[in-house]
């Protein structure tokens, strides 16, 4: 049996559990400007510390910030260093989010929104680090927007 997606293409229906991704690593170079980003344009919380950084959350996925002075785990040499390149973010308002992460420090780099829900569209800025990042309110072929938690679990005593 097979499934019809957003953009009315048939997927075949899958018979094992996909992985699913949760955890992002972005090396930054000043920590404390980096986190006061995260939560003041994503509403994201410091949920726990790296050894050389922070985790911040939105409830589904993991993004740890990391100040290892540009010298990520495992990197050796003068090579360039190929990493994430950018992430995503989906939104409920694209126009307040884009007030939002611009008043947070965010510089537009390129893309326009589009009121039409059947369209697929990003707009990109960088955060005052130069992270390059997209905003949307349409989301992504084979994503989901919104995921409810397994169970919420209680606070040690």
């Amino acid at each position: 049996m097979a499934s019809t997606n957003r953009q009315g293409s048939r997927e075949p229906e899958r018979k094992f559990a996909m992985a699913k991704l949760r955890h992002i690593a972005l090396s930054v170079a000043d920590l404390d400007q980096a986190r006061k980003f995260f939560e003041d344009a994503f509403d994201m919380e410091m949920v726990g510390k790296a050894g050389a950084g922070v985790y911040m959350s939105d409830g589904t996925i993991n993004i740890a910030l990391l100040a290892r002075h540009g010298r990520p785990l495992g990197y050796e040499g003068e090579e360039p260093f190929y990493g994430i390149d950018h992430f995503g973010i989906w939104v409920d308002d694209i126009d307040a989010a884009c007030a939002k992460v611009e008043a947070a420090g965010a510089t537009h780099v390129l893309g326009n929104k589009s009121d039409d829900p059947n369209t697929f569209y990003e707009v990109k800025y960088r955060d005052p680090q130069g992270q390059l990042f997209d905003l949307t309110a349409n989301g992504w072929n084979g994503a989901v927007k919104d995921v409810v938690p397994a169970r919420e679990t209680e606070p040690a005593e």
